[in-house]
């Protein structure tokens, strides 16, 4: 499942006719187009993803270059969208190379960040080249900017028949202390769980590991690898590396999930004593009624006929259900026009 651009919204760097048609003038500046912070009471999911913003005092953003580039987004452009995070992260990632490394490091986290919003709404076309490009720029400058943190370091913990990657953050101090994982959901990555507590847990004592499991950015881009209900079986590998570091204490471990991982944790930690404690930010009782909701059929008919291989009659209801929300995510797998595998 992935956010979908809505109907009339393409990849490829194609500009639709929905896209490129721009919206009149706002109310509150007369002569500019609309955006989704400056244009009051519309709902968009632009709202969404300038999430950012609340991030702001771990130096995911600032607050003055989000409000500016969310300004130059045309109402309802994604493509628009994608331009200007992307002109914004480009800028800074080349403005932050040149710079004082302590510079370096502040821009570079953010462009990151700005990099990850630019890829955020294109996946309704998985092979759209401009996700990989900004995912791959954005993991770079977070690669970089981690450079200059003491004590952060990329990690790969072993998972199967590869590897599940992440980020450790050693705290300060001798002895063994206590530890947190962390762990995002549907389509967070591991990179942004430095702004969502990872920093603030190191810096508080804590060592903590960050981590893409099956399904997640790193997983889904390095190695294919699709979400999987299980995720203990996931959790347990990633429990196995931190514990062999003699400073972490046994004893004191705690799993936090973010988003979708406010389901996935709590499940796994049903599975797995050895957690001390379990985070759900926030908890999630059922994703998928928030789908079905919109579709006309009873909501186990739905889940039954979206594992099929094709369901022709599922898939226009699928499409016209997005045509009446633009939030509507895919549901469910097969090869039909309509819906994607659940990893994407």
């Amino acid at each position: 499942m992935r956010w979908l651009r809505p109907p009339g919204a393409r990849g490829h760097g194609g500009r639709s006719e929905r896209s490129t048609g721009r919206a009149g003038p706002s109310r509150h500046q007369p002569g500019i187009a609309r955006s989704p912070l400056i244009h009051e009471g519309e709902e968009s999911p632009f709202w969404f993803e300038t999430r950012n913003l609340g991030l702001a005092a771990y130096g995911d953003s600032d607050v003055g270059e989000v409000i500016a580039t969310a300004s130059r987004v045309p109402s309802g452009d994604y493509d628009g969208w994608h331009d200007a995070w992307l002109s914004t992260a480009q800028r800074l990632e080349t403005e932050a190379r040149a710079a004082h490394p302590v510079s370096a490091r502040d821009g570079l986290l953010r462009a990151s960040s700005y990099y990850r919003a630019a890829e955020f709404f294109l996946h309704g076309d998985p092979d759209d080249p401009r996700i990989d490009h900004a995912y791959e720029r954005g993991v770079a400058c977070f690669r970089d900017a981690i450079a200059h943190l003491p004590g952060v370091t990329p990690v790969e913990i072993p998972y199967e028949a590869t590897v599940l990657r992440g980020y450790f953050y050693r705290a300060a101090g001798t002895g063994p202390k206590p530890a947190l994982v962390m762990h995002n959901g549907f389509d967070g990555a591991a990179e942004e769980l430095h702004f969502f507590g990872a920093l603030g847990g190191q810096e508080r004592g804590y060592h903590v590991l960050t981590f893409d499991g099956p399904g997640q950015p790193a997983a889904i881009h390095r190695d294919g690898l699709t979400f999987r209900p299980d995720w203990e079986h996931v959790v347990g590998p990633v429990l196995d590396f931190l514990i062999q570091d003699p400073g972490v204490d046994p004893a004191r471990v705690a799993l936090l999930g973010v988003s979708l991982g406010g389901y996935l944790a709590p499940r796994a930690a049903a599975y797995k004593p050895r957690l001390a404690a379990v985070v759900a930010l926030d908890g999630v009782f059922d994703a998928v009624s928030a789908l079905t909701a919109h579709l006309p059929v009873p909501h186990d008919e739905a889940v039954l006929r979206a594992a099929a291989d094709q369901d022709e009659e599922l898939d226009r209801m699928i499409a016209d259900a997005r045509a009446r929300t633009a939030r509507l995510p895919s549901l469910g797998a097969g090869s039909s026009a309509g819906r994607e595998p659940p990893h994407k």
